[in-house]
């Protein structure tokens, strides 16, 4: 069966995810995470990508960008992948295959869930039980969104700097997001829509995709066709 074409409009951001094969670690020391880091930074800025978010998790990442040209973010990815991999294997003394194959993505609807992404990312030790508030975790981007840290990595996004004009009562309201947990619902479409390139958005947003792609955007409904009886 043919892989599903990859569906990446200029300027609509996406959040990726990659995972680490069969689950197994791919972040073991502080090192790696900042390696991880710094070739993110650089492929980013050479295949015109901004990053708004992140989180690296010991097994997995997690990222919210957008594509400034034609088939960046995978060109990012695969050219990061392929850095990071030789330098895991050397590291520690390994072969083989470290992710678990192409990594997974989803369109987002900017206006009504750009920031949902932003907390669903940032909120992923806290879901994992690796710490109580997301401040404590350090490879996130929450330090930056939430606390006003910098990064060369982050460029904010335009939706999450119209949270408010002035940057210390941004940060305030940014915070005031995170008091409270995601919707279990809204953790699961972000999910599903991720593992199986589709599109997080109302439907406005999806059929615009549809019909600019070709691509379907929404889940198939489960269940045998109704049949009216005779």
């Amino acid at each position: 069966m043919p892989r599903k074409l990859r569906v990446s409009p200029i300027g609509t951001p996406q959040h990726v995810i990659q995972r680490g094969n069969n689950r197994q670690a791919c972040f073991i020391s502080e090192q790696d995470f900042n390696a991880y880091t710094g070739w993110l930074k650089d492929y980013a800025k050479k295949f015109h990508v901004e990053i708004h978010a992140w989180v690296f998790m010991t097994n997995h990442v997690h990222l919210l960008c957008t594509p400034l040209h034609p088939n960046s973010i995978s060109q990012m990815m695969q050219a990061l992948g392929r850095q990071y991999v030789r330098y895991f294997n050397h590291t520690y003394k390994r072969t083989g295959t470290l992710w678990e194959g192409r990594f997974k993505s989803c369109l987002v609807q900017s206006e009504d869930y750009l920031i949902q992404l932003y907390r669903y990312i940032e909120l992923n030790p806290v879901r994992a039980n690796m710490v109580t508030d997301p401040a404590e975790y350090p490879w996130s981007s929450y330090q930056i969104n939430a606390l006003g840290k910098t990064s060369p990595l982050c460029t904010p996004h335009q939706v999450y700097l119209s949270i408010h004009l002035e940057p210390e009562k941004r940060l305030s309201s940014y915070r005031a997001l995170f008091k409270h947990h995601l919707d279990s619902k809204l953790i699961e479409d972000i999910r599903q829509a991720t593992n199986k390139g589709m599109a997080i958005g109302n439907d406005k947003f999806k059929d615009e995709i549809e019909k600019l792609t070709g691509n379907t955007m929404k889940p198939k409904k489960m269940g045998r066709p109704y049949k009216a009886k005779n």
